[in-house]
């Protein structure tokens, strides 16, 4: 087991000791879905790639990948990433 690996594990320790959502300690996205015309993505490393099907996102863990049409990143802040249109899938890479 390697170096991040068992920092990763005292973490995740740490959170549910404290009682803290993962995404503050652990650094991990958050994601909400709001029906099937909206994602709010937190905590992300920035956009790897974007067309009007597919808008690829750098997180901690690897990449979220919104599937969908006529995709649209209606609001792109530091922490936080907005994209709407019709949804079809969420993937994790």
């Amino acid at each position: 087991m390697g170096w991040r690996e068992v920092q990763e594990r005292l973490r995740r320790k740490l959170a549910s000791a404290l009682d803290l959502p993962g995404e503050v300690i652990l650094n991990l996205p958050k994601i909400v879905l709001i029906g099937n015309f909206q994602v709010l993505i937190e905590n992300h490393r920035g956009i790897l790639a974007y067309n009007s099907e597919t808008v690829r996102v750098l997180v901690e863990t690897g990449e979220v990948i919104v599937r969908g049409q006529d995709l649209v990143l209606r609001r792109i802040l530091p922490e936080e990433l907005l994209i709407e249109g019709i949804v079809r899938g969420i993937d994790f890479a």
